[in-house]
């Protein structure tokens, strides 16, 4: 079990009374985690009145109070970390997305019952998101980039600089994000422009949510923003956003990079790892590669980075001040897989510098 510095109070506000049994049953087996539950938002208000949580799992079709006008009274009035359970319906996706945009930090599927092994997984997201909710930083929900002016070239490093000896492999940028990465990820995609490198994109989300926020971002941005399938192209111009509940993976083909998403277990509790496709980018693009890791709990992605530094690619992690949860950077700055650490301007700029970066010929 896990071990906290003191008890994560905790509101549950679903108007299902086995949701809120079975929800309430998780949470309390981590030691460290109370639970209040609620069947709605006014009598949420009640309960928030006398005690204030420290994070709120709210369902969004809510009797008395839709979920997302809930959220927006919230956040405006007196800000907590309020992470989105949702049953996975036809509008689940677009309304998870506006929670997302509203402040929300994170968005899961409502634990699956009937199935012990789809309940056991779900029961490991629930827990590791409500932590990590718990240290997040409201401050820095909304990203700005900073003041400071942005030197690209001391963002990604000149001996990364490679001279092919003709033809050349196409470059690559994968990101890895958990808590807080939604809204830091689509700012810094709508930064870019139809010139930038491929990217290929692990964010902590379930199933049926992450085509939802590709198209979201589809809309707002001007590269091309989908969720992945097998063999898309990494391609200029392009962001593929790893699915939920599969792992994405980078593979080479004839000067290019192809998407593969594949089944398997969790990697460090998550299915989509960013481990996973790190370490993919290590083996199939090594110097072509930029690594980049985001805000999020835990140590996924830290590995992987320090695989693709030892392959010879530019690595980076943002920056305590500007991350929802310091986690995921830290654990890879700890690790020495990191050669920079930076803000989310210098995240573009570093894009943008490697996208006129050399590459190294036939890279595999």
């Amino acid at each position: 079990m896990t071990t906290f510095s003191k008890p994560i109070n905790v509101l549950v506000v679903d108007d299902s009374a086995l949701v809120r049994q079975v929800v309430a049953a998780i949470l309390s087996q981590e030691q460290g985690i109370q639970v209040t539950v609620a069947a709605d938002p006014l009598i949420a208000m009640e309960k928030m009145a006398r005690e204030r949580p420290d994070v709120i799992l709210l369902d969004l079709e809510l009797p008395r109070m839709h979920g997302l006008t809930f959220l927006h009274k919230i956040m405006s009035e007196d800000p907590i970390p309020v992470v989105v359970c949702s049953g996975v319906v036809a509008s689940g996706g677009a309304a998870a997305i506006a929670a997302l945009e509203q402040g929300a930090v994170a968005v899961i599927t409502k634990p699956k019952m009937g199935v012990r092994d789809f309940l056991h997984e779900s029961a490991l997201m629930l827990i590791d998101t409500v932590v990590g909710a718990a240290h997040a930083k409201l401050r820095n929900k909304r990203v700005r980039p900073d003041s400071d002016s942005v030197r690209t070239a001391d963002v990604v490093a000149p001996k990364r600089r490679y001279t092919p000896s003709g033809g050349g492999w196409e470059k690559i940028v994968v990101l890895g994000a958990s808590t807080g990465g939604p809204e830091l990820i689509g700012w810094i995609l709508q930064q870019l422009t139809l010139e930038c490198p491929g990217l290929v994109i692990v964010q902590h989300m379930p199933e049926a949510f992450t085509g939802a926020y590709a198209r979201r971002l589809n809309t707002t941005c001007r590269i091309e923003v989908k969720e992945a399938e097998e063999g898309d192209r990494a391609t200029r111009g392009r962001a593929l956003i790893a699915p939920g509940n599969r792992h994405l993976v980078l593979r080479h083909g004839s000067g290019f990079h192809m998407a593969s998403v594949v089944d398997g277990p969790l990697v460090n509790r998550h299915r989509p790892s960013v481990d996973v496709l790190f370490r993919s980018a290590a083996q199939s693009a090594g110097p072509n590669a930029l690594g980049i890791l985001l805000t999020g709990m835990g140590n996924d992605g830290a590995q992987g980075l320090l695989e693709m530094k030892k392959a010879g690619s530019v690595t980076l992690a943002q920056n305590e001040a500007t991350s929802v949860v310091f986690g995921m950077p830290k654990e890879a700055i700890t690790l020495g897989a990191v050669e920079k650490v930076v803000s989310p301007s210098e995240i573009v700029a570093a894009i943008s510098a490697w996208s006129n970066a050399h590459t190294v010929r036939g890279q595999r």
